[in-house]
């Protein structure tokens, strides 16, 4: 028999950092988000409880959807027309108009008390919707403070088969395969030969499971 043992060396894990994000249009054309600073992924599950006579006899874990904020100092230009700013005439753009999804993958990095380079996790996020946050602009004084723009969003799961629908995928570099890793950073990324993209959650799976 063994006794357990705390904080071992190696086995202090942490997360950190965002970094590739690429923003995916409905028309298939992905495209990198520079800029991006942070994201802050919600809970929305929740419990419910059954009572009887007064007496609790069940509680019932009730999975959420995908919601997060999404904060960066600068974002592609296509996301304009995604969360409804829509160009009318060179230089003139009509707001307040009808937002359309799009798709999102980012990295978040995974380190140890001995390397803070340890791994990453990949997230894939399917038919986001994004609502910009209220935002502000104040006069230009001594020292120039850049302006964090940040948006709700909120994913649809799409169809798949053998698993409870959801909008977000993630890949842990510590554990899948490093073959199969590199086969979906590569249709995510591109390469000089091939463009980026992403596949439907159903083609993403099935190639996760032949692999």
């Amino acid at each position: 028999m063994t006794t357990l043992e705390w904080d071992k060396v190696g086995e202090r894990f942490f997360e950190t950092g965002v970094e590739r994000g690429v923003l995916y249009t409905p028309e298939g054309v992905a495209v990198p988000w520079n800029g991006l600073t942070g994201i802050t992924e919600n809970t929305t599950g929740e419990v419910k409880s059954f009572w009887l006579d007064g007496v609790k006899y069940l509680d019932h874990f009730v999975p959420g959807a995908y919601s997060a904020k999404l904060e960066a100092f600068t974002y592609p230009d296509v996301l304009d027309e995604l969360t409804g700013i829509a160009s009318h005439a060179p230089g003139v753009f009509l707001h307040d108009q009808r937002a359309r999804g799009f798709s999102l993958s980012y990295r978040t990095g995974v380190g140890n008390d001995l390397n803070q380079e340890l791994g990453y996790k990949v997230h894939i996020v399917y038919n986001v919707l994004a609502v910009p946050s209220s935002s502000g602009q104040t006069t230009v004084g001594k020292d120039v403070e850049l302006t964090k723009m940040s948006w709700d969003l909120t994913g649809t799961p799409p169809q798949m088969y053998g698993a409870r629908p959801t909008a977000h995928i993630s890949l842990h570099s510590l554990t899948i395969s490093p073959t199969l890793l590199e086969t979906i950073e590569t249709l995510l990324y591109g390469t000089a030969d091939t463009d980026p993209s992403l596949p439907p959650m159903v083609d993403l799976l099935t190639l996760i499971e032949g692999s």
